[in-house]
């Protein structure tokens, strides 16, 4: 497995190197490393060389996108649209480094035990302790793997304080579920009256497509005016599943035209292939797009904010900076039980516009409020979305920023998705 990863990476007499970083990355040899994992992250980019280019002087960033995992977890939740787990996401990155401030349920996947009636758990609950360990320690030590199962029937014992201060203990039991990648849809009205199409996408994964359809179809009909795609814990997907993501807010503005360009390493540079906008609602779409952002939007949801500005669209981003990943993967599986998704492409928009390693800054920087349902009328984002749409300005007390299409590189830590269930991936398969 180790020479066949240094081939993927490096190149052999039989075969062109895949890596995108192929020409900077180090290229040790595999003798020496007693583990796949340990020649695998041996062989990842570590950063620093200028970009070709660029006239702000960018350097590329570490490559902390690449990684591997099961091929039964990833068929299971690219192909099948299902995934192992408990279903409850909790808000870590939000106090990460700080163990005296609470830790509290952020998002409960639908159709997962979490999310059922018997377990009575709630957005925005406060979590005392997971399998018996403080919350205060959980956030110290950065470590939130207990809420990543490894076979169903694991077990996960919360302690829990809800609206009512009283601490009570809910037992949950792992399974393998249906995920809902489209939820919520909603038309809504702001104060001056302009009709609102509200929808989350969750995941960029083919299930998306019935959800899409209705949505759209409804907004259509209603004659909304506005569009809001809540994509704050979207952590990405299929680079198709994003077009059509994409086509169905921009309609008759994008169809036909570059949604985003895939761009190989210069040795497999035949591959570079451009995703085009198509119109599956048949209307005109949305000249302005509000999308819900934060540091768990990422990929494949970037993608469609890029995607959208780069056919002229007013993309209006409320919430918080996204994640910052602008490469994708063509994954590939070693045969023997594991899928890699290694950096394999950069993407860019039709006015070649990418690389935005530091993610996109909210145009209207506002923070969640957990004791709020994503979408109701009073979620803080959609708001501040709404304001925007009546006043074409930011609300007060909320920064506005003008975004840059690229960030200078500031360095940044990977996203794994521990605290909940994102996953972060931009696949081209």
């Amino acid at each position: 497995l180790q020479d066949w990863l240094r081939a993927y990476f490096k190149g052999s007499t039989n075969q062109v190197p895949q890596y995108f970083w192929t020409h900077l990355s180090p290229d040790p040899a595999p003798a020496g490393f007693a583990t796949v994992e340990s020649y695998f992250n041996a062989l990842i980019y570590g950063g620093g060389d200028p970009i070709p280019g660029d006239a702000f002087g960018a350097r590329w960033p570490l490559d902390r996108y690449s990684g591997f995992e099961s091929t039964a977890s990833f068929n299971r939740f690219f192909g099948d649209g299902k995934t192992l787990g408990y279903g409850v996401a909790v808000a870590g990155l939000e106090v990460e480094g700080q163990p005296t401030q609470p830790l509290r349920i952020r998002y409960l996947e639908p159709q997962s035990p979490a999310a059922q009636p018997a377990a009575g758990l709630q957005r925005g609950d406060r979590v005392i302790s997971l399998n018996g360990r403080l919350a205060s320690d959980i956030i110290a030590a950065d470590d939130f793997s207990v809420l990543s199962p490894n076979a169903v029937g694991d077990r996960l014992t919360l302690i829990v304080r809800g609206s009512s201060g009283i601490d009570r203990t809910v037992e949950l039991t792992a399974a393998i579920y249906d995920l809902t990648p489209v939820q919520n849809h909603k038309l809504l009205v702001s104060p001056r009256g302009r009709l609102i199409g509200y929808v989350m996408v969750k995941d960029m994964i083919n299930q998306a497509s019935p959800g899409l359809a209705n949505a759209f179809a409804s907004f259509r009909s209603a004659g909304a005016q506005e569009l809001v795609l809540d994509l704050r814990y979207n952590g990405g997907g299929l680079v198709a599943v994003a077009n059509s993501v994409a086509s169905y807010a921009a309609g008759s503005r994008g169809d036909g035209r570059v949604f985003a360009r895939l761009l190989y390493n210069e040795q497999v540079s035949v591959r570079n292939q451009d995703s085009i906008f198509s119109n599956p609602a048949v209307w005109s779409g949305f000249g302005k797009v509000y999308v819900l952002v934060g540091p768990r939007t990422c990929s494949a949801s970037e993608q469609v904010i890029n995607g959208l500005r780069g056919v002229g669209v007013d993309v209006v981003a409320i919430g918080d900076t996204t994640c910052g990943k602008p490469v994708g993967f063509l994954p590939q599986s070693d045969s023997c039980g594991t899928t890699y998704s290694v950096v394999n492409f950069e993407s860019v928009n039709a006015r070649n516009e990418g690389r935005y390693f530091d993610g996109f800054q909210a145009t209207c920087a506002v923070p969640e409020d957990l004791s709020r349902p994503m979408g109701d009328p009073g979620d803080p984002l959609v708001v501040a979305a709404a304001h925007h749409a009546d006043q074409l300005v930011c609300p007060l007390g909320t920064a506005a920023r003008k975004q840059p299409l690229s960030a200078p590189l500031t360095p940044r830590t990977r996203y794994h998705g521990a605290d909940g269930a994102e996953r972060t991936g931009m696949s081209a398969q």
